[in-house]
């Protein structure tokens, strides 16, 4: 286990230099049977990383420097190992502190060692004394803390919560294939239990995750996975569409909800819009596997030089945001993210808002979306385009999870549940 050890440790320091993240890397030249360990290393530590820092801290004498943030990752490693996970504790410190050999440093080994054997020894004393410090008891930085006590006083701790539990896998059943109960009684078939998810028309929780190819006709396109949260968008939009309606999923990556609004409706003239090309392939991938036709563009969709002039009935707006709602499945946003990023954020939520509201037809509706529980993207910033757009006109959502806004649904994520998220549906009045 020393190369998956390793590989993580070369994962984390990049996330730990700002230059990249758990979504983007994968565990290149480590056998299968290694990845589960390798994603348990990388993505615990990050969900656990302000108090694994605050434990490396009291270990070491002087931080490393910066061109050692992958011996740094292994101290964490160890760390993450010896107090959450069933690894022996002579392979959580002998492997870990080997694996600095394979990142061809030796001389990290006898410190690593060192710090590790003082963490076992010094359990009880080393944690009780970090766990005095707001950030790591509550495993989140402390800007992000006051962020969200001053704009959740009486939820703030269970959103922490929220975060720091690993989200259930939660999947949506194609339907043009087959009903939620059909394969419901499918996955019963393959030994495996999920429930149905209320408040949704297709949505299935399993009790235990998988790997995606276990999933009964997966490859095939009878299934998706998304979160409860995500799956609210299409039947949100639903109501104001026909079958030959012309849709815009703006910012559209991973795809996930520009399929669900073609499973429901087989005739949509869909564009899916998204700025990254990668990401882009993404959203192909997607659709290809479902079996669905879109329109595919590579723009951006604070500018125009992609559309073809004609307007849209719909638009789904699934803005760039601080993924403060969705930290249970990307923990690496608790380090990435910064408190001026709020701001470069909502100028551009604005800029979506207010060049996308120009490509919508007459008596059509834009869905806002995020996946942030930060008011500033999501109530604030709907009330702000509202005062400077005298036409638009904000419309109540039927829904029953989350807390009603003024002009929108705020969903906070749950222990059990759905993700933290955010929708807002307004109109444009016909001429």
């Amino acid at each position: 286990m020393s190369q998956a050890r390793a590989l993580a440790a070369t994962t984390l320091a990049r996330v730990l230099t700002h230059q990249g993240s758990l979504s983007t890397m994968a565990p290149e030249n480590l056998p299968p049977r290694d990845h589960g360990f390798y994603k348990a290393l990388c993505f615990g530590v990050c969900r656990e990383l302000p108090r694994l820092n605050a434990l490396a801290e009291e270990l070491l004498r002087q931080p490393f420097k910066r061109k050692d943030q992958d011996i740094q990752a292994l101290l964490l490693l160890g760390l993450y190992q010896l107090y959450h996970m069933r690894v022996p504790a002579h392979a959580a410190v002998g492997e870990t502190a080997g694996a600095a050999k394979t990142l061809k440093k030796p001389w990290a080994t006898r410190v690593l060692n060192g710090c590790l054997r003082r963490a076992e020894r010094e359990r009880v004393e080393l944690q009780a004394k970090v766990d005095t410090l707001p950030e790591a008891a509550l495993r989140h930085p402390r800007w992000m803390i006051d962020a969200i006590k001053h704009a959740w006083p009486e939820q703030w701790s269970s959103i922490l919560a929220g975060n720091n539990i690993p989200g259930p896998m939660t999947l949506r059943v194609n339907g043009r294939r087959q009903s939620r109960d059909a394969y419901l009684a499918r996955l019963e078939a393959a030994g495996m239990s999920a429930t149905p998810v209320a408040g949704t028309e297709m949505g299935l929780t399993l009790e235990t995750p998988c790997d995606v190819e276990q999933l009964p006709g997966f490859v095939e396109g009878d299934v998706s996975v998304q979160d409860t949260a995500a799956q609210l968008a299409a039947p949100l939009l639903a109501p104001y569409l026909t079958d030959n309606a012309r849709v815009l999923d703006a910012c559209s990556a991973p795809g996930g909800k520009a399929a669900h609004l073609l499973e429901r409706f087989s005739t949509l003239e869909l564009t899916a819009l998204d700025s990254d090309s990668t990401r882009l392939g993404r959203v192909d991938a997607t659709l290809s596997r479902l079996g669905l036709d879109a329109t595919l563009r590579h723009g951006d969709g604070t500018g125009t030089d992609w559309w073809d002039g004609t307007p849209f009935q719909a638009i789904l707006c699934d803005a760039p945001c601080s993924g403060t709602g969705v930290i249970r499945r990307h923990p690496d946003i608790k380090w990435l993210r910064t408190p001026e990023d709020l701001d470069t954020l909502a100028v551009t939520q604005a800029a979506l808002l207010d060049s996308l509201w120009t490509l919508l037809a007459p008596g059509g509706v834009l869905l806002y979306a995020t996946c942030s529980v930060i008011p500033k993207e999501n109530q604030a910033q709907i009330e702000k385009f509202l005062s400077r757009t005298p036409e638009a006109v904000s419309l109540p959502l039927p829904l029953e999870l989350g807390l009603a806004t003024d002009n929108g649904r705020q969903l906070l994520p749950t222990e059990h549940g759905h993700d933290g998220f955010f929708y807002a549906l307004i109109s444009k009045p016909a001429a």
